[in-house]
């Protein structure tokens, strides 16, 4: 990949991320006005990671033989026609539909085919030295872009205006891959039948990150949304600001996390960056009004995504060339299927349990994988290249 490739996955990225700073908000008041319940938002939410879940599984095979650019190519016609539903129907069935086939983002920061393939084709790109960097930059993109779609929902009236803003950007991002396309080079495949080296390893990883994606499903930006609009009263035109505050905090931290990585190596700034950030999470469940509320989620915000660029620079550094798609399709794949799982269950405990008790459970169970983490890899080097 030449450098001018580099940026037209960024452009694609800050397409696709601003659109997801406004869906992930939209989505569950959207689906509350059209008369979905508290636990059917939650399945929802569940149904659209079950859809990201399923892109990601099958883009694998697809990237290693064609090369990633074709099918980021396919996966930006898909987010188009999801469009086409949001703006065609405001039937929840549908709706829903539309945001499965469009990979929309319903927690903070992003997962699924499209960062499965981006974050390989970037690893290839550049050398071990410079990764970490990329991919803050990477991610610091996706998250600003994010915080200015997420401020968007409270002064653009109106759903159809941001659904048509949905159907541009998918049409950037297809631009984007065509250009892509024309340079990107194929995958180093391995013989068939062959099994991969660092097979335990991407399983280990994988399980682990099962763990945090299980705990994130707790909390996610869509489910947030909702809590601090059902437990504060907080409108769209509010929630809209606090989370391109919380973007922008997000961004901020992936300036740290090269060089926190650079002085302090990629499992100890994941881990510790993640371990603080979780203690202030479960903090936010005994947040007695919405400013302590909101001024705790800041802070866990400024800490939490430190290790987005870390994790991701970590997987590629731990196998081989042949083996980056397969990692990168292995470890999102159990993050989105993992947190698939939560949303619904969150929706239920929401109202047999408290409002709260998600912050209690997604913050509790984050802190053990953070320490679990620690304890498998912390003797495991990373592999020469």
């Amino acid at each position: 990949m030449a450098s001018g490739d580099v940026a037209a996955v960024f452009v694609a990225k800050t397409a696709r991320t601003f659109c997801y700073g406004f869906l992930g908000v939209l989505l569950p008041v959207y689906l509350s006005e059209l008369g979905v319940s508290p636990a059917g938002v939650g399945v929802a939410v569940t149904l659209t990671l079950a859809g990201s879940a399923g892109l990601t599984w099958a883009v694998r095979r697809p990237a290693e033989r064609h090369g990633g650019p074709p099918v980021l190519l396919a996966l930006g016609a898909l987010s188009a026609a999801a469009a086409l539903i949001l703006l065609a129907s405001r039937d929840p069935r549908l709706v829903i539909l539309a945001a499965m086939l469009g990979n929309v983002a319903v927690g903070t920061g992003e997962t699924g085919p499209f960062l499965t393939i981006e974050q390989v084709l970037i690893a290839r790109a550049v050398d071990a030295g410079r990764r970490t960097t990329v991919l803050s930059v990477y991610n610091l993109i996706g998250y600003a872009a994010a915080a200015l779609g997420a401020a968007l929902v409270g002064a653009v009236p109106g759903y159809r205006t941001l659904f048509l803003i949905f159907l541009a950007a998918a049409a950037v991002q297809c631009l984007a891959y065509a250009r892509l396309g024309r340079r990107a080079p194929l995958t180093p495949r391995p013989p068939a039948g062959a099994r991969l080296p660092s097979a335990p390893l991407i399983r280990r990883l994988a399980a682990l990150f099962a763990l945090d994606a299980f705990a994130g499903g707790f909390v996610l930006q869509s489910l947030v949304a909702y809590y601090l609009h059902a437990r504060f009263a907080l409108g769209l035109e509010a929630l809209g600001g606090v989370f391109a505050v919380t973007q922008v905090l997000t961004a901020v931290s992936l300036l740290l996390a090269a060089r926190a990585a650079a002085r302090f190596g990629l499992l100890a700034t994941m881990v510790v960056s993640h371990l603080v950030s979780n203690v202030v999470l479960v903090a936010i469940a005994a947040a007695p009004s919405a400013a302590v509320a909101v001024a705790l989620l800041f802070a866990r915000h400024l800490l939490s995504q430190m290790d987005v660029p870390t994790r991701q620079a970590y997987v590629m550094a731990i196998v081989e060339d042949r083996e980056r798609e397969a990692a990168a399709a292995a470890t999102n794949l159990t993050r989105t299927v993992a947190q698939a799982v939560t949303p619904a269950l969150t929706g239920w405990v929401m109202q047999a349990v408290a409002l709260s008790a998600p912050f209690v459970l997604g913050g509790g169970l984050k802190i053990v994988y953070d320490l679990l983490l620690w304890r498998t890899f912390r003797r495991v080097k990373l592999s020469r290249e």
